[in-house]
């Protein structure tokens, strides 16, 4: 499988201008002939483009300078040198472009189809014959070629993903996006089976055209992920495009700690572990943190169905009143989920929400 690079830092460089010429008619009849010297050709531009068939920076890793052709020198008999060829820097959909020195954002690739001029080739100069006056009828000088930019671009992929999982390792994220997708990610009864993000598309409902949504699976967060514990919060920036969040709790990880005999414990349990993912997004980013989130208990199917109902019964007391209970590998609650996105991501119109949207109805603002 090919790694998964998400940030690169490059050069890119465009075409200086061509010198314009020096240069004066010599035609047999034509005595005392004027300047003839042609223009400087344009040097090449440097462009960046969205490319859906890349899926990481990887290329960024193996060829970190990108140069376009200088324009020609204009010749005489007035002309022109040829324009440097365009240089068109191909990037994965959802590439930030920043500037390498000040951490200033160039571009924002994140439209299907974009395509954006980043370093513009110099002017070419103008040859003699654009000198002449009634005064100076021969001018022996023409104008160089205006210089290339020159800039240094850090390249980072972000994820474009209407709803992100989020949870411990090993809490069923890679599972889950297995049964309600067509993604296929690796899955393994281990923490940090998940090295790398996926993304799956939902469809809501069969029918031909019917609205879909894309989900984001990323590395599981474990306390001290913001000190680089485990995999760290290196993927969570895949997270901050996202509308919404699904905050899976694991249930076998309860299960096994406290057993399934104090359903005011597994509760806690479930309370105390989300609190502390949330600390977690929270350092990493306050603005990701306040992503409204849903809230799953997952791996329900351990559990009996009474007393499962009584952990719920025990959140609501804690202040989590709306908790799903799921399990993906039983398919179990599933519907009930992805009923729940479609009513978050979709207003009346069937058109996807913004996050400000989803949180505006969230807050019971609209």
């Amino acid at each position: 499988m090919a790694r998964f690079i998400d940030e690169a830092t490059i050069t890119i460089r465009s075409g200086n201008g061509g010198a314009g010429c020096v240069a004066f008619r010599r035609e047999k009849y034509v005595p005392r002939g004027g300047p003839a010297g042609g223009d400087g050709g344009k040097g090449g531009d440097v462009w960046f483009a969205v490319d859906h068939n890349l899926a990481t920076l990887l290329d960024f890793r193996y060829r970190r300078a990108y140069e376009a052709p200088n324009g020609k020198p204009g010749q005489g008999s007035n002309k022109a040198g040829p324009d440097g060829e365009d240089v068109v820097v191909c990037v994965p959909l959802g590439t930030i472009l920043k500037n390498a020195e000040t951490g200033e954002i160039v571009a924002d690739l994140s439209d299907p189809g974009a395509r954006i001029l980043i370093c513009k080739g110099g002017r070419g100069g103008k040859g003699n014959s654009h000198f002449a006056t009634s005064t100076h009828q021969a001018p022996k000088f023409a104008q160089p070629g205006e210089p290339g930019e020159e800039k240094v671009l850090k390249l980072e992929l972000k994820l474009l993903a209407d709803v992100g999982l989020v949870g411990y390792p090993n809490a069923g994220k890679s599972t889950l996006i297995s049964k309600i997708s067509a993604a296929r990610p690796k899955i393994a009864d281990y923490a940090f089976t998940t090295l790398t993000p996926n993304l799956g598309v939902v469809r809501i409902g069969k029918e031909v055209g019917s609205p879909t949504f894309v989900v984001a699976d990323v590395p599981g967060l474990i306390e001290g992920a913001s000190l680089g514990r485990g995999l760290g919060t290196k993927f969570l920036k895949h997270l901050e495009r996202t509308v919404l969040l699904v905050h899976l709790i694991d249930g076998a990880k309860l299960l096994k700690e406290f057993g399934a005999d104090d359903a005011a414990e597994i509760a806690k349990g479930a309370v105390r572990d989300k609190e502390i993912l949330d600390a977690e997004l929270n350092t990493f980013s306050p603005e990701l943190s306040s992503k409204e989130q849903i809230l799953a208990f997952n791996k329900a199917d351990l559990y009996d169905d009474r007393f499962l109902e009584d952990v719920r019964k025990e959140m609501g007391k804690l202040g989590y009143k709306d908790v799903l209970l799921i399990s993906g590998a039983a398919h179990i609650g599933l519907d009930p989920l992805l009923d729940r996105l479609a009513k978050r991501l979709f207003g009346p119109d069937g058109l996807k929400r913004t996050h400000a949207q989803v949180q505006a109805t969230a807050d019971g603002v609209a």
